[in-house]
């Protein structure tokens, strides 16, 4: 099955306008669901079709992608993100590991995987690259150089890097420089453990230098980020279902985790901008009364409070409110101008959820209740570039 045979979501023609080299640009300005085959179900009937789509990762992706296509009419943007960043490092003779277990030794890893996904109905295949360690300059330019020779600028090219390559300037030049060889998207994947973006200082600054310099560039596989990327002019993003795909830990390692097995599903408070277990809301909000989520899933009837078991239909309920949540925060920055105007809009609603923090543990007398997220913490602090014909006064004024 093609490309071509398979039927693409509705686009405004605002979309259409933008291209990242494919010819009406499917997945321009979205922000997509990064997600297991096992969780489409509790998510998909939630999702905007215009504005989101989605992008499986992890065993079956190939077999649910072929499902949604030809067994439940899925015509909405899908990708597959081979993962084999998991597997190993990409290298400078073999940028993209062999994941299948069962290939034969000549058979070429990046042929397989893009003919795989191809077949399976994708809207745009992904390259199956290793995980890019820090400075390894080799390693990406070789992959860089196998997506180039392809010619195809349909495909994207998955660029799955250890953050250390946003710690500084210097660093961060380098990757513009060599992802800027390839035609088509890029999607940056950012490595390492818990919360990446809040390791360096200067990291979201030099995200949203590469998104801005990098002709096509987006993100996958994040958090907050895909909003903050997509507001600095990212083509498209992916924000993770679960906090396993909100990042990418470098092979090898074992994932850090915040606490053991949860016990309750994980539940985006929209005002602090962060998830917390269903358990924590009730135990925080067990003398007072919780907020009423408003979403297009809660329609206020459903307190924040009320998640407080893995048992459906609980789970379902909780990835019914977070997805709603995120769709309403792209609906509000698609309906702005791109540029400058989308950049504030998202500093300003950061900077207002680190300023909640405080008010809400005082509501509750419980001073350190709720800690604000690192890199909630880098996005509130990195102010956006003045518009055009505004003062930096006035900027200024705006960020207080």
């Amino acid at each position: 099955m093609s490309d071509s045979s398979v039927p693409l979501p509705h686009q405004d023609s605002a979309k259409a306008s933008h291209t990242t080299g494919v010819p009406g640009d499917p997945l321009r300005d979205r922000v997509l669901l990064h997600i297991s085959p096992a969780r489409v179900g509790q998510a998909r009937g939630h999702l905007d079709p215009v504005r989101s789509g989605l992008v499986l990762c992890g065993k079956d992706a190939l077999r649910k992608a072929a499902r949604l296509r030809r067994e439940e009419a899925y015509g909405g943007v899908l990708l597959i993100d081979p993962a084999a960043y998991e597997v190993g490092a990409a290298t400078a003779e073999a940028p993209f590991p062999q994941v299948a277990s069962d290939a034969l030794p000549f058979d070429d890893p990046l042929e397989v995987s893009l003919a795989e996904q191809r077949a399976a109905g994708v809207t745009a295949p992904v390259t199956p690259t290793g995980y890019i360690r820090a400075e390894d300059s080799d390693a990406l330019r070789a992959a860089v150089g196998r997506v180039a020779d392809l010619g195809d600028p349909s495909v994207v090219f998955a660029v799955p890097i250890d953050v250390a390559w946003l710690r500084d300037e210097e660093s961060a030049q380098r990757l513009i420089a060599v992802l800027r060889l390839v035609e088509g998207p890029k999607a940056i994947m950012l490595g390492g453990q818990m919360d990446p973006l809040a390791r360096y200082a200067e990291a979201v600054g030099h995200l949203r230098s590469v998104i801005r310099q990098t002709p096509g560039a987006a993100l996958l596989r994040t958090d907050l980020a895909a909003f903050g990327a997509l507001a600095a002019g990212a083509a498209f993003t992916g924000f993770g279902m679960s906090g396993g795909l909100r990042h990418v830990v470098p092979p090898g390692e074992k994932a850090r985790t915040g606490g053991g097995f949860p016990t309750s599903p994980h539940v985006l408070y929209p005002e602090l901008m962060s998830f917390f277990l269903g358990t924590t809301l009730a135990k925080r909000f067990a003398a007072s009364p919780a907020p009423v989520c408003s979403c297009a899933a809660c329609l206020g009837t459903r307190a924040l409070d009320s998640f407080t078991s893995r048992r459906n239909p609980l789970p379902a309920a909780a990835a019914a409110h977070n997805v709603s949540v995120l769709m309403g925060w792209l609906r509000a920055l698609d309906a702005l101008p791109g540029g400058s105007a989308r950049e504030h809009w998202w500093h300003e609603r950061c900077k207002a959820a680190v300023d909640r923090y405080p008010l809400v543990n005082a509501a509750i007398a419980q001073p350190n209740a709720f800690k604000v997220p690192g890199q909630l913490k880098r996005w509130a602090l990195a102010v956006p570039a003045p518009a055009a014909g505004t003062t930096t006064a006035t900027a200024a004024q705006r960020t207080r």
